[in-house]
């Protein structure tokens, strides 16, 4: 199962991958509430879901405010049920080793209106929440992690 994990800059230092955490996934309960059978906009709808928790996360681990979004393919018996209230794609996982992981999604590294935007968003701006939703992650293939690492330091 494809799964989209919110993240921030500091998960991509771990050695071993990224830790347990609810994670999104394209979902029954996901397709019934966007209405679309399509895959393609389900997995996009998880994806960006996974991108505003990613700025929960930014703030409680005091990370770089841009907004990291980790996919990857998981056996279907990793997922579970959340065990609390969650959106319609939420599904919970144990750790999720860096073979697992095929792609990285993460705000421009150098664009700072982006950085300030994320930054506000992370203080409690609900107007610079929803703007977010307007900005393109950028897509890095799983074996840029260590480039991306280093772009996310500066």
């Amino acid at each position: 199962m494809r799964i989209y994990l919110p993240a921030t800059a500091v998960d991509l230092d771990e050695p071993d991958g990224v830790g347990a955490r609810r994670a999104h996934a394209l979902t029954p309960a996901l397709l019934a509430a966007i209405g679309d059978d399509d895959a393609e906009t389900g997995e996009f709808a998880a994806m960006l879901i996974a991108a505003d928790e990613s700025i929960d996360r930014i703030g409680a681990a005091g990370a770089v405010p841009l907004r990291v979004v980790i996919a990857a393919d998981v056996p279907d018996a990793q997922v579970r049920a959340p065990e609390q209230e969650a959106p319609p794609s939420g599904v919970d996982v144990d750790d999720v080793p860096w073979r697992a992981v095929v792609s990285f999604h993460v705000d421009g590294p150098d664009d700072k209106q982006i950085r300030d935007l994320v930054g506000r968003a992370v203080a409690g701006d609900e107007a610079a929440l929803a703007a977010t939703g307007d900005a393109d992650l950028l897509w890095y293939d799983v074996t840029e992690r260590e480039q991306l690492r280093e772009q996310l330091r500066g």
